[in-house]
């Protein structure tokens, strides 16, 4: 450990309620994240999260709640956060670009969909800043503490917290760094799997009387395993065979919903702004000239470009409202990952002074990728024609520190965990000329993911 940064601020959170946000930083040599996370198995199990961006240059581990943001505040939830998160640092004293808390969560799908099931107990919003926070940044680490109180003499729960600390890291760069068995998946099923057949078949109806230009439609899969699964078991083969993608894992009471997401929904570095446009897929080729031909194929087909084109337009114009000197790529390249290959057009930006993090990710969830053209209708026929929750799935799951910086991913690619259960999510844009069968089958190749880092495969 070669350097420590202290830090104590008063604060006032709620009307008549004085805190103390207490911070301490130590620079630590590198460890593993993953054997941060599971060290935390014993006492924060169901109070964990972990991120890791796609570059790699970026890693996040949370244990515990020094603080939880949760709302059901429906189209207000963005700017409650927020509100909350301004006030709670806005009296920090940033000594030190290491004394950053960071909070990190995220937002359901659609608040207004109240199907019971997996989700039932989750909030619309879900934001916490961890207890012990582990930060790497390229090759640098730091474990730092954070307390908010309103004890007047917190000195005795701060050495605890210190000393704990100092286990975490012990345990994660001492004890062997654990390999995890695959679960032995007993069954699967696929709930309301006619009803979703039929609904590709309804909603292209709907499109075609011109309700709609695109509507994304999705399903889920229901997994039983031999025994319960544990969330550094489940993270550990992900985080392996995902390497290319955001990585994300989010606890939240006996749930881990995780995941393995090529799509950047927004990140905010020094005020640049940049997002991703991702929409249109295909599979990869068993050999480099077939993945080759897949991907011009791609390139060509009207229908997928469409569809890519509706995402561009959105995050475009979002882009164009709240930021300045706006730049984008005059068509799609390529993006390729282990499963799936996708069009791929980035978007970047100067953020306006007015605008955050928060509103952008406000005004582009969901986008044309994830929700459907235009925005209002596709909401009203998801509602109407898809028979679950999505919960977090398709929807912003990332984080932001004290100075506005950070970044949001899209929650595809992912799954909910819970105990000997697994939902595993999928979904497709549907067009007037969309087919049943063929999208069915899409679905199948979104799923292997998650599914592969669960041990099973689908008959198909």
């Amino acid at each position: 450990m070669q350097h420590k940064w202290y830090n104590a601020t008063e604060i006032e959170v709620g009307s008549n309620s004085k805190q103390i946000f207490y911070m301490e930083t130590i620079e630590v040599s590198r460890l593993s994240a993953l054997a941060f996370f599971a060290a935390g198995e014993a006492k924060y199990k169901g109070k964990r999260n972990f991120w890791q961006n796609r570059e790699k240059t970026f890693t996040l581990v949370g244990l515990g709640h020094a603080y939880k943001i949760e709302n059901n505040k429906g189209t207000k939830r963005f700017d409650h956060v927020e509100s909350e998160w301004k006030q709670l640092t806005s009296q920090i004293v940033q000594e030190d670009q290491h004394l950053q808390p960071i909070l990190f969560g995220g937002f359901t799908f659609d608040p207004q969909n109240e199907v019971a099931g997996e989700w039932a107990k989750f909030p619309q919003s879900y934001f916490t800043v961890a207890s012990h926070q582990l930060v790497i940044r390229n090759d640098q680490a730091f474990v730092t503490i954070n307390l908010i109180t309103n004890e007047t003499n917190s000195a005795q729960t701060f050495e605890t917290l210190r000393k704990e600390r100092d286990e975490l890291i012990h345990a994660a760069q001492v004890k062997e760094v654990k390999t995890y068995t695959k679960p032995t998946m007993i069954s699967y099923a696929e709930p309301f799997k006619e009803e979703y057949l039929q609904s590709i078949d309804q909603v292209t109806t709907l499109i075609k009387a011109n309700e709609a230009q695109k509507v994304v439609i999705a399903r889920s899969l229901a997994l039983q395993f031999e025994e319960a699964i544990t969330s550094p078991q489940i993270l550990s083969h992900v985080v392996h065979e995902q390497p290319e993608s955001f990585l994300f894992g989010l606890e939240h009471e006996n749930m881990l919903f995780y995941g393995a997401s090529p799509e950047r929904l927004v990140k905010v570095n020094n005020g640049r702004a940049f997002s991703s446009c991702v929409a249109g897929s295909i599979k990869r080729g068993q050999t480099a000239e077939q993945d080759e031909a897949l991907g011009n194929s791609l390139l060509n087909d009207a229908k997928n470009r469409g569809e890519h084109h509706y995402v561009v337009e959105m995050i475009t114009d979002t882009f164009e409202k709240n930021c300045r000197d706006v730049k984008i790529p005059n068509g799609p390249k390529l993006l390729k990952i282990r499963d799936i290959q996708h069009l791929y057009t980035p978007v970047e930006g100067q953020l306006n002074d007015d605008a955050t993090i928060l509103q952008l990710v406000k005004h582009l969830h969901p986008t044309p990728a994830l929700g459907g053209v235009p925005r209002e209708a596709a909401m009203h026929i998801i509602r109407q024609y898809e028979p679950m929750n999505r919960g977090l799935y398709a929807a912003p799951i990332g984080w932001l520190d004290a100075d506005g910086n950070g970044e949001f991913a899209v929650a595809i690619r992912s799954a909910a965990l819970v105990q000997d259960k697994a939902y595993l999510y999928a979904g497709g844009g549907i067009v007037a000329d969309s087919k049943p069968q063929s999208e069915y089958e899409e679905t199948l190749v979104k799923f292997r993911p998650m599914l592969r880092a669960l041990g099973g495969q689908l008959h198909e």
